[in-house]
């Protein structure tokens, strides 16, 4: 007999997860900065991003991801603007103490790997094996093979469907009569969104072989009547002008801070007076010294894409240079999420 919990539906909480998932820098993250001396010179004396990077040779944007997760975690603090090694981190991590787990670390490390990646992209700055800091290939040709969209939907299926519902649940929607999820992937957010919102008309953005794999689970889901699919390259070609809202989600923090600029102008030029912008991400604080899930997440954008994972305030910069107003943001209850929104005057 089929087990009666077997096909049981997601709720909001799969934070256990993502715990286990992001966990994975943990061990890496410590002995990557003990190969390039962080702990030594943050224990030594009390440094800016931007000295502490020169003095390593390494990049200081991907060194502030690093010291964000390190900072999380105990291993360094951030006073009025400084970087200095916790007592924890000078007992057990400078190469000079009595207490030196470094040869300890390096030894039990398998996670070679990621290790490298990290190691690579925190001295270049770049995303490893990528040789550039411009746009990933995918989207620079605006196609790609229909397994690999495929691929893509599933893998952001699996992980989106219990942010989906705390987004879906926010009583922002029921202001919108048209709703356009941008680089919508398998369409989790969207759909679950014209679930709850039964009077909801939602469009799915996305490169065309993508909105083709998404138009699969909107005939899973049997929202047909509410969502339509758009295949259509966000950096090059026109939008569709229907929708008086634009939803991203997972979207911002593949890119970096200029190509944020140019998405947000995008949109609000889509967007008719009095529309809105939402953006679902997990935020760092504005002191970007965490959290943990936050900056390990920010971590995988480092080796894995051009972006990071922002704060507020950051997104508030992009939202107004726009000309987008009201910025503000809020957990969603799904997972670690949160929902950042604001108004085209």
């Amino acid at each position: 007999m089929k087990s009666q919990t077997s096909a049981l539906p997601p709720t909001i909480d799969d934070t256990a997860i993502w715990d286990s998932w992001l966990s994975q820098f943990r061990l890496p993250i410590l002995t990557t900065n003990l190969e390039v001396g962080t702990f030594k010179a943050l224990s030594d004396e009390a440094l800016t991003t931007e000295e502490l990077a020169q003095r390593l040779g390494v990049d200081a944007r991907a060194l502030t991801m690093h010291l964000a997760a390190l900072c999380a975690d105990g291993y360094v603090e951030k006073r009025l603007g400084r970087w200095r090694a916790t007592a924890l981190t000078r007992t057990w991590l400078h190469p000079e103490g009595t207490g030196n787990w470094t040869h300890f670390l390096n030894s039990i490390d398998r996670n070679e790997h990621l290790r490298s990646r990290l190691l690579e992209s925190l001295r270049t700055g770049k995303r490893p094996d990528s040789g550039t800091d411009q746009r990933p290939a995918g989207w620079e040709q605006g196609t790609m093979a229909p397994e690999v969209a495929e691929n893509i939907c599933k893998f952001m299926h699996a992980h989106s469907q219990a942010p989906a519902l705390g987004a879906a649940r926010q009583p922002f929607f029921d202001e919108v009569k048209c709703l356009m999820d941008v680089g919508c992937g398998s369409g989790v957010y969207a759909i679950e969104i014209a679930r709850a919102h039964p009077a909801l008309k939602v469009i799915l953005m996305d490169l065309k072989e993508v909105a083709a794999e998404a138009a699969k689970y909107v005939e899973r889901y049997g929202v047909g009547a509410q969502v339509s699919t758009a295949g259509v390259n966000m950096f090059t070609e026109e939008w569709p002008t229907e929708a008086d809202a634009h939803f991203f989600s997972n979207v911002f923090h593949d890119w970096s801070d200029a190509t944020n600029r140019e998405l947000a102008k995008r949109s609000f030029d889509a967007l008719p007076s009095g529309g809105r912008i939402f953006l679902n991400e997990i935020l760092m604080d504005d002191e970007y010294t965490g959290p943990y899930q936050a900056a390990a997440f920010s971590l995988l954008m480092l080796i894995g894409t051009l972006g990071k994972q922002y704060s507020l305030a950051e997104f508030r910069a992009i939202l107004e240079s726009a000309g987008f107003t009201d910025v503000e943001a809020q957990r969603t209850g799904g997972g670690y999420y949160s929902l950042v929104s604001a108004r085209k005057p």
